[in-house]
């Protein structure tokens, strides 16, 4: 079996849409707990302005913080949206840069202030920057697999973005399903045409689990031949400026099931139960995650 990589994005995706603001020493201890877990990328925040995303606010000071700590074995991302993010984070530290373009045009919009054509050149020209500079880049397509304004993305919508991708050398790819619509076979076919574009593409999901096929889109990714996976502590998130924001599928839930396949050894699935049932703890609420309630199977 290939080797899997968590790429977990509670702090980012997990947080952003919580009117609660966690406090900054509070992000460092669940940082923390996730290095202890063994994952393999930690989502620290995303470079936003704060008056639209006001938990991302201290992005900056955790990155900084983090940087003068010292690398651990986990890489540290951020998200960022344009060419003052990508400043912002070079000055800071982020080991990976995470960028963007949302296949659908209402919700590029909302969540840029750009459309789609115009969201594609400045995170192609800023991710090749990156790149250019030495730094890691995944890019993204958003809104992959359909999108709760505008309903089904045509599939050669989401396949241009990652031909405009290759073409300009960025082969780190996820695609996102921001509004939780994708379903198992939907998945299988994306990632397949996707495989058949270039063998030098390397392919990451992120699914959010809207309506209750967050888990067998993960599988019907693994059959595809994903092999990174991007989840979030709890099953806590949900884009700010999609229409029906939920959860992304629970990083102990993925860690847990693929555990039982052989996979994802080095991670202590301990460590992220206990770093689940401390979130949950803060917010005063139970988290849409199973696993943390239930415990693990012990076979």
């Amino acid at each position: 079996m290939k080797d899997i990589v968590i790429h977990e994005c509670g702090l980012r995706d997990g947080l952003q849409a919580e009117a609660r603001t966690v406090p900054t020493e509070t992000k460092l201890g669940w940082i923390g707990a996730l290095e202890s877990s063994g994952v393999d990328i930690i989502q620290v925040g995303s470079f936003v302005h704060p008056e639209k995303v006001p938990q991302m606010a201290d992005t900056d000071a955790l990155f900084r913080t983090l940087t003068e700590r010292g690398a651990g074995k986990a890489v540290f991302s951020g998200l960022v949206l344009n060419e003052k993010g990508l400043e912002r984070g070079l000055a800071c530290g982020v080991g990976m840069f995470c960028l963007g373009v949302s296949a659908s045009e209402t919700h590029s919009r909302k969540n840029t202030g750009m459309g789609t054509e115009e969201a594609q050149r400045r995170i192609i020209a800023t991710a090749k920057r990156a790149v250019e500079l030495g730094k890691r880049v995944q890019v993204s397509v958003q809104s992959a697999f359909g999108c709760g304004f505008e309903g089904r993305i045509p599939e050669e919508r989401v396949l241009s973005i990652v031909k405009a991708y290759l073409e300009a050398g960025l082969t780190n790819i996820s695609l996102a399903d921001t509004a939780g619509h994708a379903y198992p076979e939907q998945v299988r076919r994306l990632f397949g045409a996707l495989f058949e574009l270039s063998s030098d593409i390397q392919c990451t999901c992120h699914f959010h689990d809207t309506y209750g096929l967050g888990m067998a889109n993960v599988y019907a990714a693994l059959e595809a031949g994903v092999t990174t996976f991007e989840t979030a502590f709890g099953g806590l998130g949900g884009c700010p400026f999609t229409k029906v924001a939920a959860g992304n599928v629970p990083t102990e839930d993925v860690v847990h099931s693929l555990k039982r396949r052989g996979q994802c050894q080095g991670i202590d699935l301990g460590a992220l139960i206990g770093l689940a049932r401390d979130v949950s703890g803060h917010f005063g609420r139970e988290l849409p995650g199973r696993v943390y309630k239930t415990g693990p199977l012990s076979y």
